[in-house]
This record gives C-alpha cells, structure tokens and sequence, in this order.
C-alpha cells in the first residue's frame, strides 16, 4: 500500500456520486418512484419559473431538506470512497447537494449542483454564504437581493461544469456511483475520460451507456459495491 508520502505517484481516481449514494442514508430522490420529490413536483420546487410562482414554496421545501442532511449520516458507500484515498489520489464530482461525502472524510469533493448548506444572491451566483438553520423571505444579501439556496436548478447553467470536465480529462481510473445519468450536462461527463482507463459503474439498475465506452459494471446498491470495487482497484490497478 502506498504511504502518504507518495501521494503524487497515485493514480487519480476520479468518482462520480449521485443520488444512489446518499439514498442509503434516507435522503430521498425524485426519481426513485412516483416523479415526485418528496411529494413536489420537482419543476414547483428545483426551478427557476417555481421560484418565481412561490418562493415561499421553494424556500420551506429546501429549510426542510437542509434538516434532514443535518440529520442524516454517511453510510458505508461514502466512508468507502473515503478509504480509497489511502490507495489513490480521489477527486469526487457529486451531483449530490448533501455534505455526506466531505462527513464521511473524502477531501476533494465537487459539488456540480450546489451545497444545501449554502445560500447565495438571487441575482449573483458568486454572492453566497454558509447557513445552518433556514432561509426566509426577506432575508437579504450583501447586494440587495433576496437570498435562496445554492443550489442549480432545472433550466439554470452549471458553472463547475468546466472544472468537472477538467477533472474527467484527467482520470487514470474512473468510477461511476449511483447515477442514472438523465441529468445534462452532468451526463456527458463520461465522453470526456481519456480514452482506454480503467472505468467501472456500481449500480442496482445501471443506466444504458454505449459499448465503446467499456464499462465494467457491478450490479448492486452503493453499500455493497463499494467493497467489490475496492478489490478490483487494488488486484487489477495497483
């Protein structure tokens, strides 16, 4: 096993987290079942037209998920990827706003769709802040506006799309945990790994992606992936 010292001699593993992660957790996705995210349609509560119909809406919806990931714990799925950075040098690029991941110890995690503990500038995307508890109407940031979760939602651009694409381009190892890959751009990710790496995917129900891209798959929740995958890292890439 390397030591710590040979950090820079790692291969980068590059991991990227969805929902399936965090499920385990009790943290709920819209896509699970009904097209529901816990009992909204999701365009009322993760839009920019929802925002606008009824902040009052969007902002309950998001101080009640807040509660709940201050509530919840990692599980195995993240304290395993954790562990894996005794072996590799991890970057995580999560489509997941909870905080599990950074909990649980991994140390370089990209949140491509924002972090529910923070609140940003309605106006400006570069004008946020830490919170814990709610967000309410009339609270206000620094230039006036009103303040709503840091989050990107549906029909919103992605601005660390550029940086994840630039993580991709640099794997030498490359994991895909508990997505379905519906979200754009979050999807198209994969087409930027450089061509012939190591490439696996840990999902119940894999998501269709082209034979060229030579995935290999194990078909089981995160929990219990997470500990095959491992093995396979250490036998075939170490």
């Amino acid at each position: 096993m390397p030591s710590s010292n040979n950090f820079f001699l790692k291969k980068h593993l590059v991991i990227l987290t969805g929902a399936g992660v965090s499920a385990e957790s009790g943290l709920k996705t819209f896509r699970d079942s009904d097209g529901l995210w816990m009992g909204h349609d999701v365009y009322e509560v993760a839009s920019p037209q929802g925002w606008k119909k009824d902040p009052g809406l969007v902002l309950d919806f998001y101080n009640k998920r807040r509660r709940e990931v201050a509530q919840a714990l990692p599980n195995i799925a993240h304290y395993g990827i954790a562990a894996l950075e005794d072996e590799f040098n991890i970057t995580i690029i999560t489509q997941n706003i909870d905080d599990l991941h950074e909990r649980a110890g991994s140390k370089k995690v990209v949140h491509l769709h924002g972090e529910i503990f923070k609140m940003r500038s309605e106006k400006n995307e570069n004008i946020f802040y830490d919170i814990k508890g709610d967000i309410n109407w009339g609270d206000i940031a620094s230039d006036g506006s009103q303040l709503r979760p840091h989050v990107v939602w549906f029909g919103e651009p992605v601005p660390m799309i550029l940086e994840a694409i630039n993580i991709m381009s640099q794997a030498d190892v490359f994991a895909l945990v508990g997505t379905s890959l519906q979200v754009y751009p979050a999807s198209g990710l994969i087409d930027y790994l450089p061509p012939g790496i190591p490439k696996y995917i840990i999902d119940k129900n894999p998501p269709f992606i082209a034979a060229h891209h030579n995935f290999y798959v194990i078909k089981s929740s995160a929990t219990e992936g997470l500990n095959e995958l491992k093995n396979r890292l250490i036998d075939e890439i170490i």
